[in-house]
């Protein structure tokens, strides 16, 4: 099969090409700077000069194609300016869909975000859930915007594509804002955990499994939560303890604190640039907000069954533990 791939430069777009490729197929990519891809290059990926913003620079690399994963999107919280997610998150979906649809590609998937259903207030609502509110982040408002006024428009005039909607993907080599965190919890430099924030935290190899799964078995039309294991912040540390013997941060602020925090975040921003992890919009999506949601359909439908969260934690610590020179064995007795 020939696969088109779009953020195959990313954290999960490089392993679903490798297991693309491992599975045989042809994977063409689009990157802004070939020279800088090698990873991709050595895994035969064919790879094209190109952007999703520009809509032209993606037609030749998609054409021909008899499937495509459309991954690219710009993931940030604590920005200011929302512009370049608005582009990538909003436009460049709406080029790449608007372009499937006419160069008449058999079937696609689509990666949203249980980001989403913004603030489940600790349920676990399955897809058929719709968020009406005003969102928490630019992040959360541009993806939901790409999911419901992009890409499920353009599935209801046929558009033979499957929407999946991973939550935090953690593992190994991961490039988004969650490694830091887990890095300076590992140094003992982390000491506030949100009381009442939660995730479902989806171990790298599984949300590939998810995607694989999706273009082989998913609906075209549907969506598919494809999350892991709902789990509060503490909870994650409390597992992490237990692996590493590094104790879990000190303080738990509750809902209250965060919100003052965040409204003085908000004051402090006024009068110049804060780091990314001190913004009121960082602050907001951790003052006890839940992104859940639940995997049901797609463990029923397509005998989807990702792990456990110690499990996944496991490899990932003691990955990060390796680098800084620890032994995780040691830690752990």
């Amino acid at each position: 099969m020939r696969v088109f791939l779009t953020g195959a430069t990313g954290f999960l777009g490089l392993r679903l090409a490798k297991r693309l490729r491992g599975a045989g197929h042809e994977v063409r990519a689009v990157v802004r700077d070939p020279d800088r891809a090698a990873g991709l290059a050595a895994l035969g990926v064919s790879l094209a000069r190109g952007d999703v913003t520009d809509r032209e620079s993606v037609r030749a690399p998609l054409e021909g194609c008899d499937a495509l994963f459309h991954l690219a999107a710009v993931y940030k919280v604590g920005v200011r300016d929302p512009a370049e997610m608005e582009r990538v998150n909003v436009e460049g979906t709406r080029n790449v869909l608007e372009l499937m649809q006419e160069l008449g590609v058999a079937k696609g998937v689509y990666t949203s975000t249980l980001a989403v259903f913004s603030d489940t207030r600790g349920k676990v609502p399955d897809e058929a859930y719709r968020f009406t509110g005003r969102h928490l982040s630019h992040y959360d408002r541009t993806k939901w915007v790409a999911h419901y006024e992009v890409a499920h428009p353009m599935v209801r005039r046929g558009l033979p594509l499957t929407v999946v909607m991973p939550g935090v993907v953690y593992g190994p080599g991961d490039t988004s804002q969650l490694r830091p965190v887990l890095v300076q919890y590992l140094q003992g430099k982390l000491r506030a955990a949100p009381k009442h924030a939660g995730v479902c935290w989806g171990f790298i190899d599984d949300i590939i499994e998810g995607h694989v799964l999706a273009l082989a078995k998913g609906r075209p039309g549907d969506d598919y939560i494809i999350a892991g294991p709902p789990h509060r912040f503490v909870e994650a540390f409390e597992v992490a303890s237990r692996i590493t013997g590094v104790r879990p941060p000190r303080l738990n602020p509750g809902r209250g604190t965060m919100r003052l925090l965040a409204a003085l975040a908000g004051l402090r921003e006024k009068f110049g640039e804060v780091p990314p992890e001190r913004t009121a919009e960082y602050l907001r999506v951790n003052q006890g907000v839940t992104y859940y949601g639940d995997n049901a359909k797609a463990r029923r439908e397509w005998g989807y069954a990702p792990r456990p969260l110690e499990e996944g934690l496991r490899a990932t610590l003691e990955h990060e533990m390796r680098i800084l020179g620890m032994e995780p064995a040691k830690a752990a007795g």
